[in-house]
């Protein structure tokens, strides 16, 4: 219930052109549309790394209750912003207030779940971020309607309130397993993988490891690569296709639904074929996806191109949700939600880079076309700066090694 509502950030892409018409003397850098999905994103990865401390401390049930209030309260200050026509307010509200919610929201249900599962951690954390995918492929449709029938301004307003009010009772269901709890019938086996910690370690003694900055960075490209799609997955169909706002939006909302998908699929099959394994997998076939795309637009191959960004999305969501169960992996599960607070800011610093690769390029070569020149081409370079960077992904997955240094149990 709370990964469903905070999901709905990923929707935002529907919002990007009824927003910008509200304030069309704005200048670029400041454009309500980018900068709010851009802040909140950023401020989700910030608030989960300061946050993550805290969550384990006071237990997931104060956190999913703030990140309701934050949420809600976000979205409504956003709401009244766009009713007065003051994007600064926007900013706040959407932006700011609503990305804490965000951070907060995100690492409660995953720290909870990991500890109810330890013998399934990836379909643990499959399961517990499937939600977050499958909230903007219902905000997809919804927003659309919504915005039909009331104006952008009253939508999110509209939408703050019922956030609130599923996440708030989110919220109480949510809670720890007790110490030491096991599933009925369930005897830990011994092996042998040595990607598999015995001991848990603290998040300040995971940090000074290179382990850790390893699946950082792994996780910022993964998430920049797959945000650089989402962020402009609606203008993206719009200029490659000519499709108009409602299909692209149901695009939107497809491609949410195999993020969420991908999420659980990706995450379970992990238990089964490795953490690392995985992150493989989705590099490589990724840098094939991202290289072939142009071509499907190039040559109006419709349902090529959204097999392929259904494809990209599920390892997209896949990434987020294997991480945990990689982290818990390599430095035990005693403080994962600390230690997935902190690794999270990569999704802080990837929610800046993958749209501003995808955005400002595609912006400087649709500048550069003659007059009535198709806009099939614009995403071509973005699209290839991406698939370098896959490239080094893979690179940094496959020097992931096992946890060399001897941890304590704690806070």
């Amino acid at each position: 219930m709370v990964h469903l509502c905070i999901g709905s950030v990923y929707s935002w892409s529907t919002f990007n052109r009824p927003i910008k018409a509200l304030f069309p003397n704005d200048p670029s850098w400041f454009s309500p549309p980018y900068t709010t999905f851009t802040t909140a994103l950023a401020l989700l990865g910030l608030s989960a790394a300061f946050g993550g401390p805290w969550v384990e401390k006071n237990g997931p049930r104060v956190a999913a209750t703030a990140a309701a209030c934050f949420f809600g309260s976000g979205l409504l200050i956003g709401g009244l912003g766009l009713w007065l026509k003051q994007s600064v307010l926007v900013f706040i509200g959407m932006g700011l207030v609503g990305g804490i919610g965000c951070g907060l929201g995100y690492i409660s249900p995953v720290s909870t779940l990991v500890k109810w599962f330890p013998d399934r951690r990836g379909m643990a954390t499959g399961m517990a971020v499937m939600g977050f995918g499958g909230g903007a492929f219902i905000a997809g449709y919804l927003n659309t309607w919504l915005m039909g029938e009331l104006g952008v301004p009253r939508t999110i307003a509209v939408l703050g309130v019922g956030y609130f009010c599923i996440m708030l009772a989110g919220s109480r269901i949510i809670r720890r397993p007790p110490p030491g709890w096991q599933p009925e019938g369930w005897v830990p086996e011994e092996h042998n993988n040595a990607m598999i910690a015995r001991t848990s370690v603290t998040r300040n003694q995971a940090i000074r490891t290179p382990q850790f900055y390893l699946l950082w960075g792994m996780l910022f490209i993964n998430v920049t690569a797959g945000i650089g799609i989402l962020a402009q997955a609606s203008p993206m169909v719009q200029d490659m296709f000519g499709r108009t706002p409602a299909q692209a939006a149901g695009l939107v909302s497809l491609i949410s639904l195999f993020n969420a998908g991908g999420r659980f699929f990706w995450a379970s099959l992990s238990d089964y074929i490795g953490r690392r394994a995985t992150y493989l997998v989705f590099f490589a076939a990724q840098v094939a996806l991202f290289r072939m795309i142009p071509g499907f637009g190039a040559r109006g191959e419709w349902f090529v191109f959204e097999v392929a960004l259904c494809a990209v999305l599920t390892m997209y969501g896949g990434g987020f949700a294997t991480i945990p169960a990689f982290l818990a992996d390599l430095f035990g599960p005693d403080n994962v939600g600390a230690i997935h607070g902190a690794v999270l800011t990569a999704w802080s610093a990837a929610a800046v880079v993958g749209p501003v690769i995808i955005t400002e390029l595609s912006a400087r070569a649709r500048a550069s076309l003659a007059p009535g020149a198709a806009k099939v081409h614009i995403y071509d370079e973005p699209l290839a700066v991406l698939a370098w960077l896959l490239v080094a992904g893979f690179v940094l997955t496959v020097l992931v090694r096992p946890l060399r240094v001897v941890g304590a149990r704690g806070n």
